[in-house]
């Protein structure tokens, strides 16, 4: 089996339409508790994306918005923040047809290399009820903060003192 290919670039405004239904794969569940038409449904997500894009820009104005490609298609979008003592995750998803194939193990694991390289800790909230939790606590995140929408989940380098729970000074 060949490992895929996988390559980051930009996003740019030719990427909105597949970055909308790309966040619309992540709502497909709820969505199907609404009883909605498909329009009404593709309504519902335009509207939702598109303010949950001007907060990640506005909140963290350094983050970066990246198409995630496989074998130079794309498949899924990371927005973060690698700035700061925190590598910050705001958004991390892959289409269904990409899940379950190693792929977010990799980009994810190749994010906390890089972070423990740094010496820093990776962080990404994730809503309570999503089954991305078991994801990212397969990958050594755990839960720092709850909001009861969201988690904070939080990822330490292994040379992290507090990964340990050893506190400092005392």
């Amino acid at each position: 089996m060949n490992a895929d290919d996988i390559t980051f670039r930009p996003t740019t405004e030719q990427d909105y339409d597949f970055l909308v239904n790309l966040y619309g794969s992540t709502r497909q569940e709820e969505l199907a508790l609404t009883g909605w038409d498909a329009d009404r449904r593709e309504a519902f997500v335009r509207m939702q994306f598109a303010p949950q894009r001007v907060h990640y820009r506005a909140k963290r104005p350094e983050g970066r918005e990246e198409l995630i490609l496989v074998d130079g298609e794309p498949a899924g979008r990371l927005y973060s923040d690698l700035g700061g003592d925190t590598c910050h995750l705001l958004d991390f998803c892959l289409l269904p047809e990409y899940r379950g194939r190693g792929i977010g193990s990799r980009v994810l694991g190749g994010i906390q290399a890089a972070a423990a390289a740094m010496g820093r800790r990776v962080t990404i909230y994730v809503e309570s009820f999503n089954r991305s939790l078991a994801f990212f606590e397969r990958h050594g995140f755990a839960r720092s903060a709850e909001n009861g929408v969201h988690c904070l989940m939080e990822w330490r380098p292994e040379s992290d003192p507090m990964s340990h729970g050893i506190t400092q000074g005392g």
